[in-house]
């Protein structure tokens, strides 16, 4: 099992590309494993045949756990077979295998290791990007995990489905259509049911152990714990953005795009507000300003990175933001995609949301939480009163290496640059 990511401790199998038998080639993709935020293809670094699949679809692993043995030549995959038959009836004849492979998962390559004659290996080594459709003359199908489990409630064949999502990979919407549509179905009518089954069953009462993704936000939201940080808000006056956003709103530009911008032209006067610190005995500035943008997709929590956000005009920007998020829905985002964040936004605004702290994402010394643009009845410096449009933004800092009077400075010079934002389109 590979790290697909930094804080990756386990994977899970969503789908494995070959079967038993298979004989492959080096770089060929073998296997698609779900990390804690993206699922990715992953290839393998040897040339042989695909002898045992230890770990199935569904099953998880520690990293650096074996899922699948190797053989070299067809006469030796019987002697990996009986290889993974005997390391699978030891571990389930121990009443701690579980405990053993998550806490020493080098072990379990160890007991694996074969006679000179079988090469036996994790399968995979390192993730590479999907660049096939999603149906390749019936070799191959690439489908989101809902999807998967969608196309069977539905009774929809995914092999006949063609792929929306990135790079032709198949999601909900795909299956949804499909079963909507009477010849592409495979068996009976369907249309009356697509509602139900698309909506996943609740069951109260029930415990509902976390996925892979919602583990890894577990994790990481205690590791933040250990921060010592403080909160600042401040409010802005949005109506030139507004009016700003109107205007070049058809030329594909979103909002989300425009308050990227306007943080990262105003980190490039406070870099403080753009270091991290990783080890509590310092702290780095980082070199670039990579915008990190919270997004909710389905069982989870992701967060898409836009890099250089201060260097990338806006429709470069919005475009490039419009990508990420189809990626991140599709669960599609390489490792360099989602972790790579020096500062990041949480914008609950679209939902009418006022006001809210954000929690900061280990590793990183800044989170701003964004609400609502909202008509505000202002006094003016002149004493008169007015209507205004305004947000109330709020950042949670690490009082390590940002202090009170950085933050202050930092919203000052994004006021400005918002309620004036000439700068935003250059």
């Amino acid at each position: 099992m590979p790290a697909l990511s930094s804080t990756m401790t386990e994977g899970k199998i969503v789908s494995w590309v070959r079967s038993e038998g298979d004989k492959l080639s080096k770089g060929e993709s073998v296997v698609v494993v779900e990390s804690d935020k993206a699922d990715m293809d992953v290839e393998t670094f040897y040339d042989g045949y695909l002898a045992a699949i230890m770990v199935e679809e569904g099953g998880v692993a520690p990293v650096g756990s074996a899922i699948a043995l190797l053989a070299e030549s067809e006469a030796e995959i019987a002697e990996a077979k009986s290889k993974a038959a005997s390391n699978s009836s030891s571990s389930s004849s121990s009443s701690s295998s579980a405990a053993t492979a998550v806490a020493e998962p080098e072990k379990v390559v160890d007991n694996l290791v074969p006679t000179a004659a079988v090469k036996v290996a994790p399968v995979v080594s390192m993730p590479v990007a999907s660049m096939h459709p999603a149906s390749e003359g019936g070799k191959r199908i690439v489908a989101s995990p809902y999807a998967k489990k969608l196309a069977k409630e539905l009774k929809v064949e995914l092999g006949r489905v063609v792929g929306s999502g990135p790079m032709g990979r198949i999601v909900a919407k795909d299956v949804e259509a499909a079963a909507a549509t009477a010849d592409v179905a495979t068996v009976g009518p369907v249309s009356a049911e697509v509602g139900k089954s698309a909506a996943a069953a609740i069951d109260l009462g029930s415990v509902v152990p976390f996925t892979t993704m919602q583990a890894a936000v577990s994790r990481n939201m205690v590791e933040s714990l250990s921060v010592p940080t403080f909160r600042v808000g401040y409010t802005i006056t949005t109506d030139a953005l507004d009016s700003l956003y109107k205007k070049i709103k058809s030329k594909g530009v979103t909002m989300t795009a425009l308050l990227a911008k306007a943080t990262a032209l105003a980190l490039v006067k406070h870099p403080v507000v753009n270091s991290s610190c990783r080890d509590g005995k310092s702290f780095t500035y980082n070199s670039s300003i990579n915008i990190a943008v919270a997004v909710a997709i389905d069982g989870g929590l992701i967060t898409p990175v836009l890099p250089d956000a201060d260097k990338v005009d806006i429709y470069s920007l919005s475009r490039k933001w419009k990508e990420l998020v189809d990626k991140a829905r599709a669960k599609q985002l390489q490792p360099h995609e989602y972790n790579s964040g020096t500062f990041t936004l949480s914008n609950l605004g679209m939902f009418g949301v006022d006001r809210f702290d954000a929690i900061l994402p280990p590793g990183t010394g800044a989170i701003m939480a964004v609400g609502a643009s909202q008509p505000t009845v202002v006094a003016s410096k002149d004493r008169r009163i007015g209507m205004k449009n305004q947000m109330q933004v709020n950042v949670t800092a690490d009082h390590r290496v940002i202090y009170g009077a950085d933050l202050a400075s930092f919203l000052q010079t994004l006021a400005k640059i918002i309620e004036d934002p000439k700068d935003l389109t250059f």
